[in-house]
């Protein structure tokens, strides 16, 4: 199901990146092209404005000037007195003179037909002579031209010089443009389409590891749930046929399984309702020290009864009030203290230390018992997670310090696991 969603997503954000981005680059290559032809019509307009300035210094048009003006141009000239072509225009091939000839004819027709014409460009200067430039496209050649007739003022003169310009190399340009940003695009759209399966891929894995924890915590809890019904069902088809000295040994049975029943289901919902944001959170002013005093006293007689020394360490100066939930914090101190004396041997000892430093306060927890290895240290605050078989007990699902877990982070503090000197472990509890 996620690889489907992980795939839709990657083509989902690739295809809209690359679809926006070909747009921008139609727009671009677009406003590029209209902007060289532009500028090459205007630098055709000058040269064309530089050639009949020289024009009109000279009195002799001479084939030098002509060869000079196409060689450093790239233009095309064709010369003209009085529908005569001009000596200048017969010095070449007959094929090449026929293809200029036919050229000349269609440059013709597209400047009497220029006013027809809606792309025409003009522009007309009263000098001695004066001119037109306009677009044609060749049939013959199968070319765009830029073109310029410039004609005499004097009513005397039958001279007429046509000038063309081809506008293959600029189309040429054009073209190799679009292939760079064809070639582009493509390349681009192949590393959005890896960067999206990169990017999704981290954004899809906290849901996925979620769904995994989810499933985890379901064949977790239907694991628990099923040793105690399995009992308390035994329990009650045995009563059925027992002695009635015998039944109040199975009802005693059903009434603990029944209550390890609903520790856990009471252990579940409170994970549940902080998966849901729903982890009430009650903050008071709270004398921590009282706190722990108050723990202290509560679990005295549970470690004396496991012949197990209880100690608790407080500081002397008085300390500030802590903003937390009692009832949250209380609760977490009981998980840590239970768990520390469920696993630690007989004549051991547990120990409870409260200190404060940069406005922070620091609870420890600290048992000599068997500790918790460096691999089990990564998971111990796992939902259903317990170490070996040696810390692990009847009565202990794997959900307490999990419980402590989201406290401690609901309060925005932290909790920790080392270990402690000469075996053992030390759970630390930070609040701000």
């Amino acid at each position: 199901m996620f690889k489907k969603v992980h795939i839709r997503l990657t083509l989902l954000c690739a295809g809209i990146t690359a679809t926006i981005m070909t747009i921008m680059s139609l727009i671009f290559l677009l406003v590029s092209e209209r902007t060289l032809y532009q500028n090459q019509f205007r630098a055709f307009e000058n040269d064309i404005n530089t050639i009949t300035t020289n024009l009109e210094h000279q009195s002799i048009i001479s084939m030098e000037w002509l060869s000079k003006m196409e060689s450093q141009s790239k233009y095309i000239f064709f010369i003209t007195d009085n529908g005569v072509p001009f000596l200048y225009n017969k010095l070449t091939d007959t094929d090449e003179e026929l293809s200029k000839k036919t050229l000349l004819e269609e440059s013709v027709r597209a400047y009497n037909n220029m006013f027809e014409v809606e792309t025409v460009v003009t522009s007309a200067y009263s000098y001695e002579y004066y001119h037109f430039e306009y677009e044609f496209t060749s049939e013959s050649m199968g070319a765009d031209f830029y073109a310029s007739k410039i004609i005499p003022t004097t009513p005397d003169s039958t001279l007429e010089i046509s000038i063309l310009y081809s506008l293959e190399n600029l189309q040429k340009q054009i073209w190799q443009q679009r292939v760079r940003f064809v070639l582009i695009d493509i390349a681009a759209v192949f590393i959005l389409t890896a960067f999206s399966w990169f990017f999704t891929g981290k954004l899809l894995h906290p849901i996925v590891e979620n769904h995994q924890k989810q499933a985890a915590f379901i064949a977790s809890a239907s694991h628990e749930l099923r040793t105690p019904l399995a009992v308390i069902l035994s329990s009650a088809e045995c009563c059925k046929t027992a002695a009635s000295d015998n039944k109040e040994g199975f009802l005693k049975t059903i009434c603990q399984e029944t209550l390890r029943m609903s520790t856990l289901v009471n252990d579940m919902l409170t994970l549940s309702s902080s998966d849901n944001n729903s982890f009430t959170i009650k903050l008071q002013s709270l004398e921590l020290d009282t706190l722990l005093i108050n723990a202290y006293d509560a679990f005295k007689p549970i470690a004396d009864n496991k012949k197990i020394e209880l100690a608790i360490y407080l500081p002397e100066q008085a300390l500030p009030l802590c903003s937390a939930d009692p009832d949250r914090i209380t609760q977490v101190i009981s998980i840590l203290l239970h768990n520390a004396i469920s696993y630690t041997p007989e004549h051991g000892k547990v120990s409870i230390t409260l200190s404060h430093s940069r406005e922070r306060f620091h609870i420890s927890v600290k048992d000599n018992g068997i500790g918790i290895s460096d691999e089990d240290k990564k998971k111990i605050f796992d939902r259903f997670y317990r170490a070996e078989k040696s810390r692990s007990a009847k009565e202990h699902f794997g959900l307490g310090l999990s419980i402590a877990y989201e406290i401690v982070t609901a309060h925005g503090g932290k909790i920790s696991v080392s270990d402690a000197e000469g075996g053992g472990c030390i759970f630390t509890v930070t609040l701000g």
